[in-house]
């Protein structure tokens, strides 16, 4: 089955750009485009997407309420990919805060777009942790510490996620670490639940605003 994918951006020449890049790979199809975020809702409940691409600056509703109003309202919601022209934006922490699961820059090369589509549709490895590292850095604040202090992580679950704030893969963390692929998802699974995190992206946030990982 092909990554189903809905682009949503105000810019039709970024939509056209986008959907041309992407349909021309066999393993995706744009199943629809909206050009504000107030038509996600609807266009999600019917189509079904496995990726949502949303520009993060729109006029009616931008990126980071869309993300919040697709987690709060959809069941089993997409993956959400924030399009940005500038890496280090506010707006893209707020919106990888708010649930997005990676960022996707406007002037990537082809070959990046396509590969932080099926990067994100697979959810096992952070997009750019270096990028999401930078942007987290300096943002520490007391509830993070306490909220992970309270998840009370296992040295293993730990070490799972320091792993997981440097990028790595479940199978990469497997071979680091001596363990089996699946056993690794369980440790993520528990690390994900204790954290109340949605994915990769929001347990690395809370690693790094919570001082339990830090830049560099």
């Amino acid at each position: 089955m092909p990554i189903t994918v809905l682009l949503v951006d105000d810019e039709q020449l970024v939509r056209a750009g986008l959907r041309a890049i992407l349909e021309a790979q066999p393993d995706i199809e744009v199943v629809g485009e909206a050009a504000d975020g107030a038509s996600v809702i609807p266009l999600v409940r019917r189509l079904h997407p496995d990726v949502i691409a949303m520009d993060v600056r729109m006029p009616l509703l931008d990126g980071i309420e869309a993300t919040r109003a697709v987690l709060r309202t959809v069941p089993g919601p997409p993956k959400i990919l924030v399009i940005t022209t500038f890496e280090n934006d506010d707006y893209v922490y707020e919106a990888l805060r708010a649930g997005a699961d990676g960022f996707l820059l406007k002037r990537a090369r082809p070959a990046e777009i396509v590969h932080a589509v099926r990067l994100v549709a697979e959810g096992d490895s952070l997009l750019f942790p270096a990028a999401v590292r930078e942007l987290a850095a300096g943002r520490g604040n007391e509830a993070a510490r306490t909220a992970m202090a309270r998840a009370a992580l296992t040295d293993r679950e730990a070490e799972v996620l320091r792993l997981m704030a440097r990028g790595m893969s479940n199978a990469e963390i497997a071979t680091a670490l001596l363990l089996g692929t699946e056993t690794v998802k369980t440790h993520v699974s528990a690390v994900l639940a204790k954290l109340g995190a949605r994915d990769r992206t929001q347990a690395v946030i809370a690693a790094y605003e919570s001082g339990f990982v830090t830049p560099g």
